[in-house]
């Protein structure tokens, strides 16, 4: 019982909607996290957050998650956790640019370079163009193209995770669509894709 309440008396509606929430959120942070944890960093990556820092990057946004856990209406967690991948991606893209790191030395060696496996450096490849060309398309053009083309998300659904109107939805796509081929076609000519 609540100090100040009468026994028999029932919490507000708002404030019993509360007190449930407060309880549940523990496990609705975990099940945020394990429904969504790949669809955060692939985000991320794809918005130009580098790969070693990724990592990072998503326990920034799972962090700002579950401090607004509360916050977050049901169905719409998807929306959010896009929405705070793309404030982190666009400050950690501004952080390196000031940044700037020097290697000393010879870079690190892989651990797992698997040589011989053509298919393997081919997909290596196709990744690292994949990487360029999404680094060269503005920011607001690579948010829906990696929504749509990536993630397979509807434009609909892009729609209401960007809160745009349908419209600018199809317009960035279009536009992005247009960035991307030209961008394959600067890369085929200097004999970077096939």
């Amino acid at each position: 019982m609540t100090s100040g309440m009468v026994p028999g008396e029932a919490l507000a509606p708002e404030a019993e909607t509360s007190a449930v929430r407060s309880r549940s959120s523990p496990a609705r942070v975990n099940a945020l996290v394990t429904e969504h944890v790949g669809f955060v960093w692939r985000s991320l990556v794809r918005l130009g957050v580098p790969r070693p820092d990724a990592e990072d990057a998503v326990q920034q946004v799972f962090i700002v998650a579950s401090r607004k856990i509360d916050d977050i209406e049901p169905g719409r967690e998807r929306a959010f956790l896009f929405g705070t991948a793309l404030r982190i991606a666009s400050r950690a893209r501004r952080t390196a640019q000031r940044r700037r790191e020097v290697l000393d030395g010879e870079p690190a060696e892989r651990l797992d370079p698997a040589p011989g496996a053509e298919e393997q450096i081919d997909r290596a490849r196709a990744h690292a163009e994949l990487d360029a060309i999404l680094e060269g398309m503005p920011l607001e053009l690579r948010a829906v193209f990696v929504l749509f083309e990536l993630e397979q998300v509807t434009m609909a659904e892009i729609a209401a995770l960007l809160d745009l109107p349908p419209g600018t939805v199809a317009s960035r796509l279009r536009r992005a669509r247009e960035h991307f081929q030209a961008a394959t076609k600067r890369l085929a000519a200097r004999g970077g894709c096939a």
